[in-house]
């Protein structure tokens, strides 16, 4: 084959095949329940639907300038003043393509062929493979449910090399759904600040937390990079909108490497955008954090009724992280071919135990949740073996 190893190298998802089969017996007429996908089900909030049409009417759809319009930027700014009481240079913030663009152009711009990121596993399988695509090796730090499935100052100290560039994490995690402790991420922080490295940051559910102060990153010590995105929180998955906050002396390096792998992010994404921060709006997506902590309250209980284990409980995101007690991706398939409800196999997610996990996102209205609720204690009781 003439395409590059790389190609060769990314794995596929397995939640494609469990998704295919789903729609395959949709077709056939049965009612499924996709707790498969990490998207939310509400649409954009109605003042940042009419800012896009709006946008579009007046023939808004030209390129904007690589970093993004400055409206955008300086109402993300205002953002963490009000939300977080911190102050951040609107110089620093830059408008992405999603948070995927986002970590593709700050892997880009770090990463040098051989150079080591450290990625939790389990963890967002993105992660790994934004390095690989730059030549770098993405070396996994296994995470366990005793540390919350997060990193630990002993951990990056431990596997920390010549070759280590930095540490990629994600906080809310995806599909573990926890979160990392602040005074533990710190130390994480002016530890690689001592070796001259790069903490890396996806904050992209950091808007949906559950039981804790939601809190960010930003202020850390050392070259610290912030991602987010207006996909998860501000349900505009399809939008693909993002931003990331970068140390002010690495802006005009990625402004050059962005400029030619993506130009702009979509013009029409940006002007709504811009309408995501007014109180309406975010009245409305508090209004939608709190249903999917009662979505998440409702579903914890209903798993460990049947016999699934929730050894760390989930504080952010919407997903729950489940032990099936047996192998995940059997689960799975065999819970979609019985009941009807598809779920993700934790294989998705790295090496590190997840043959005999599953990850269920919560992303479905709360008569939806219950029918999945009644099939999967049907399916644990009659057709699925303990350990």
């Amino acid at each position: 084959m003439l395409t590059a190893r790389r190609a060769a190298e990314i794995e596929p998802f397995e939640v494609m095949d469990v998704l295919s089969r789903a729609h395959a017996l949709e077709r056939a007429g049965r009612h499924v329940v996709h707790m498969e996908i990490g998207e939310p089900d509400f649409t954009a909030p109605a003042p940042v639907v009419e800012a896009g049409v709006r946008a579009l009417r007046e023939g808004r759809t030209a390129y904007t300038a690589t970093l993004g319009l400055p409206a955008l930027r300086e109402a993300i700014v205002a953002h963490y003043a009000q939300k977080f009481s911190t102050a951040v240079d609107g110089a620093r913030v830059v408008v992405t393509s999603g948070a995927s663009g986002g970590l593709l152009t700050v892997s880009a711009l770090y990463v040098d062929a051989g150079d080591e990121v450290l990625v939790p596993d389990p963890g967002y399988p993105g992660y790994r493979h934004f390095v690989r695509a730059f030549e770098g090796r993405a070396r996994a730090l296994p995470v366990s449910a005793a540390e919350n499935f997060q990193p630990t100052l002993a951990m990056v100290r431990d596997a920390w090399g010549a070759r280590t560039k930095g540490l990629l994490l994600g906080s809310p995690s995806n599909p573990t759904g926890t979160v990392i402790a602040k005074t533990e991420l710190a130390a994480i922080a002016a530890f690689i600040a001592e070796r001259g490295g790069v903490l890396i940051v996806d904050e992209i559910y950091q808007g949906l937390s559950y039981g804790l102060q939601p809190w960010t990153a930003l202020g850390l010590p050392g070259e610290v990079v912030l991602i987010n995105s207006f996909s998860k929180y501000f349900c505009m998955t399809g939008w693909r909108l993002g931003w990331a906050v970068l140390p002010g002396a690495a802006v005009r390096a990625f402004e050059k490497l962005a400029q030619h792998l993506f130009i702009s992010a979509p013009a029409a994404a940006q002007y709504a955008a811009c309408a995501a921060f007014t109180p309406e709006s975010l009245g409305v997506l508090e209004e939608r954090r709190r249903e999917f902590a009662r979505r998440r309250d409702f579903l914890l209980p209903v798993l460990k009724e049947a016999g699934l284990a929730v050894p760390a409980e989930p504080h952010g995101a919407f997903y729950i992280y489940a032990d099936c007690r047996g192998d995940a991706r059997e689960f799975c398939l065999r819970l979609l071919e019985k009941e009807a409800v598809a779920a993700t196999p934790g294989i998705d997610f790295g090496a590190n135990g997840t043959d005999r996990y599953v990850r269920f996102a919560y992303t479905r209205a709360m008569a939806d949740l219950e029918e999945a609720a009644s099939r999967i204690k049907r399916f644990a009781a009659a057709s699925w073996p303990s350990a």
